[in-house]
Formats: C-alpha cells, sequence, structure tokens
C-alpha cells in the first residue's frame, strides 16, 4: 500500500491519496481543482475511484464533488447533509473499497458536529488513520468555527471522541490528519504532516489532560482568531459550488474597462511583491502579494462575493492566483489590468506610493498587525497591536505611522487598507521586530 500526500503549505492542508490496488485510488479531502491529486495518481498508474470528506471544511472548497464529475464514489458524513452527488456515510459505518480493504467511519465530533475519521482497513486490520480536523500533530482541532456559543459543547465532544474513539487505537498506527501548521483550524502545532497515534499520546499537550473540563478550558484558551470567510465556506460546501476541468484564464482588461468595473464597486487586488507595490501602485488598490497565504488573506479582508479585478507583475503564475481564489470561494474574477501599473498611469488614473523603510527611518507611531500569538512572543515597546483580519473595525489616526509585521506583506496589506480609507504619510517597515531589535539594540517586550 502506498500512501501519497498533497500538501497546500498556504492553507496549512494536507489532502491524501491511497492505493487500492488493481488500479484504484482513494483520495481523501482533496481541495478544489484537484489537479494534482490526478497528476499523482495518473503518474502511478491509479484512477480514482473514491474521495471522501472528512466534515464540511470551513477553509477551503472541497474538491470531492468535482471528482464525482469523472466517475469518483464521493463518501461524506451522513450529518453534513450534502445537497449534491454523494454516498451519505453513517458514524461506525464501514465501507468496502476494494477486496480486503474497507474504510470505517469514527464518529469525532468537535471541529465539527458531523466530523468523521476514516480508518483505513486491510482484511480487518487497522492500516492508517485519515483524522481530519480531529487529532493532528501536537494538536486538535479548533471548535469554535460554529461560534462561542457552541465552542465548550464541541470541545467536550472532541475530549470523548478522542479517548473513546482514537486513543484506544494502536500506538504503531500511521495517522494522516487534513490540517496541520499554518492552518487557521487548528490550535498552534507542529510542522510535522503526519504521526502516530503512541507519538501523540506521549507528547500531544491537550492529550495529555485527563479530565474534560481543563482539556476545554486548555483548547480554547489556545484559540486565535480565524478568518471571516470560515463562516460561510461550510454552507458552500453543503450546497455545492460550480465545477472546473481546469483552472480558468483570467481576463485581460484595459485601463477604462477597470475603472467602470472599480466604479460599479469592483476591487482592485494588487498581487505584485511589495517592493513593486510601495513604488507605484493605483491609488485605493489592496496589496496581497501573491505567496501561498494570498488566498487565506484574501479570503479574511474581501467579501467572496465581491468582483475582483488584479494588477500582476510579469512572471506571476496567473493559474496559482486564480487558483488560491477559487480554493477559498472567491468566483467573481473579472480579469487583470493588461499592462499594469504602467497602463493605468498612460491612461490617466492616479499613481500612490507606500515606502518600505529600515527602522533607522521609522516614523511616527508605529502599527503591530501580527497575529496575538506572535505580538505576544517579542514586540516593540510603543507599538500598538491589531490583527490585520480586525484592522477594518479599528480606528487608527497617528499620523505619521509605520506599520509592521514579520517580513512585510501583512503590513503592506494594513497599510494599502489605511490609504483606501484616507489615511496619509504611511510607510512600512522592512522585515520584522527581530531585525528592529538588532538594529536599535533594543529588548523586545514580551506577553
Amino acid at each position: 500500500m502506498e500512501i501519497v500526500s498533497v500538501v497546500d503549505e498556504g492553507l496549512g492542508h494536507s489532502s491524501h491519496i491511497i492505493e487500492l490496488g488493481d488500479g484504484a485510488a482513494l483520495v481523501v479531502d482533496p481541495a478544489r481543482l484537484p489537479d494534482r491529486q490526478r497528476r499523482l495518481a495518473a503518474e502511478r498508474g491509479w484512477e480514482l475511484a473514491w474521495t471522501a470528506d472528512t466534515h464540511s471544511h470551513a477553509d477551503y472548497i472541497s474538491g470531492s464533488p468535482e471528482l464525482t464529475d469523472e466517475g469518483a464514489v464521493f463518501l461524506a458524513p451522513a450529518r453534513a447533509r450534502l445537497e449534491h452527488s454523494h454516498r451519505a456515510v453513517e458514524p461506525g459505518e464501514e465501507v468496502a473499497l476494494a477486496d480486503g480493504l474497507a474504510l470505517r467511519a469514527i464518529p469525532t465530533p468537535g471541529h465539527t458536529p458531523e466530523h468523521l475519521a476514516y480508518l483505513f482497513l486491510d482484511r480487518g486490520s487497522p492500516m492508517a488513520l485519515f483524522s481530519g480536523g480531529s487529532l493532528m500533530v501536537g494538536t486538535v482541532g479548533r471548535t469554535d468555527l460554529l461560534g462561542d456559543e457552541r465552542r465548550e459543547e464541541l470541545a467536550a465532544k472532541l475530549f470523548r471522541a478522542l479517548r473513546d474513539e482514537i486513543l484506544v487505537l494502536p500506538d504503531d498506527l500511521a495517522v494522516y490528519p487534513t490540517h496541520g501548521a499554518g492552518s487557521f483550524c487548528s490550535a498552534p502545532s507542529s510542522s510535522e504532516r503526519t504521526t502516530t497515534i503512541g507519538h501523540e499520546r506521549a507528547t500531544n499537550p491537550l492529550l495529555q489532560v485527563t479530565d474534560e473540563r481543563p482539556f476545554v478550558e486548555q483548547l480554547l484558551a489556545g484559540l486565535g482568531s480565524f478568518p471571516t470567510y470560515f463562516r460561510e465556506l461550510p454552507e458552500r460546501n453543503r450546497h455545492g459550488v460550480r465545477h472546473y476541468r481546469a483552472v480558468p484564464a483570467l481576463p485581460r482588461l484595459s485601463a477604462g474597462e477597470v475603472g467602470a468595473h472599480l466604479d460599479q464597486g469592483a476591487m482592485l487586488v494588487d498581487a505584485r511583491p511589495i517592493g513593486e507595490f510601495a513604488a507605484g501602485h493605483p491609488r485605493g488598490a489592496l496589496s496581497n502579494a501573491l505567496r501561498p497565504v494570498f488566498g487565506s488573506w484574501l479570503g479574511w479582508l474581501v467579501e467572496l462575493d465581491r468582483p475582483l479585478i488584479f494588477v500582476l507583475a510579469e512572471g506571476q503564475d496567473r493559474s496559482e492566483l486564480v487558483r488560491q481564489c477559487l480554493t477559498v470561494g472567491h468566483e467573481n474574477l473579472l480579469g487583470e489590468l493588461d499592462g499594469g501599473v504602467r497602463t493605468w498611469h498612460s491612461a490617466g488614473y492616479p499613481i500612490a506610493a507606500i515606502p518600505v523603510v529600515d527602522p533607522a527611518a521609522m516614523a511616527g507611531a508605529v502599527l503591530d498587525v501580527r497575529q496575538d500569538g506572535e505580538w505576544a512572543a517579542g514586540h516593540l515597546p510603543a507599538a500598538r497591536h491589531i490583527e490585520l483580519g480586525n484592522l477594518r473595525s479599528e480606528d487608527v489616526t497617528a499620523d505619521p505611522l509605520t506599520v509592521m509585521c514579520g517580513h512585510g506583506e501583512r503590513a503592506m496589506t494594513a497599510a494599502s487598507l489605511l490609504a483606501a480609507r484616507g489615511h496619509g504619510h504611511l510607510s512600512v517597515l522592512a522585515g520584522g521586530s527581530a531585525e528592529w531589535a538588532a538594529v536599535t539594540n533594543t529588548e523586545l517586550v514580551t506577553a
């Protein structure tokens, strides 16, 4: 048996392809546009005959429905109440996949109410556990995606599911989670992507807690914020979305066409590296540099149904940008500005600039837009802290203002949001707090 994992570093997501013999394979938790899974299977001579989702995902659109168009049988929790073609799986049910091979659905409510982990069996013997968002490397799934009013109830259910259903499995059993490092769906975790039951039993801090109430309190205390689009995707996954056989092309739009769309409410997203954005960009554009976490921040900061137009540099991967947009549920992609900033300026539209400065050139107040955990680990003594995801609802009046994060990308996104609100005299710190401390020979503040 061979298991091949496909990792999306930006989402902190792993899907897993399992060989079933006779040229057939099963994929667990594929994300939208699963062409990497198709390609890896084809390279090995496998057909994706089965696809299974452990739960209704909040961080991405599932790719399982697309695979049904090619004949795959889609297994999904019955309690997810999907409204499109699938085979509903009940907790405890065993699904025969091939000669002697089966999946047993293990009820693991917590991360979501309907969550199932899948135990892969070879003639009744456990071979691997696909744990989805229940057990992860060094952590467990967060239980607050349905709102604060249900997070304690779901955390208690997760505690019981882990104790009664997961930790009773053999110590040497391989565990393949869906969520991992970089995922907003988990509590803080390790950078490893796979593990074993025994390793987690011995090292996972939350599994060291043997009583329900302390487990609930410790889990909930470690949860940070998560993208706003997580509230919408479970229902989109339940109802179903458009299927794509390939990544669609991004149309080219003239400056005049872009201007007309902006007048009607579209948003202009500048996906170029921040150095290029700093030197000159269409006034009012949102900076979100194309990188693995591009989609997560786009979903967090821009309403999913808003029409989008992009500014890109030569050589940037248009297909990757479109893939990330569609994966997080952004469907209304109008196109890209043909010719970029040069044609925008030539057409008479305004250009703006936001400088990137080193620590010695910082001016005025400092705004740190990193996540709470990063801030607590070390920050500038006089800085103000607002997470980037919360910036739209906060009043920021300091002028001049230097914005900072860990490397500069999130800071430039924040600066572009503030500039669009009319804030002047903005700059972005090159690097982060560690670089500032080294240059200024000043200790960072912790906690």
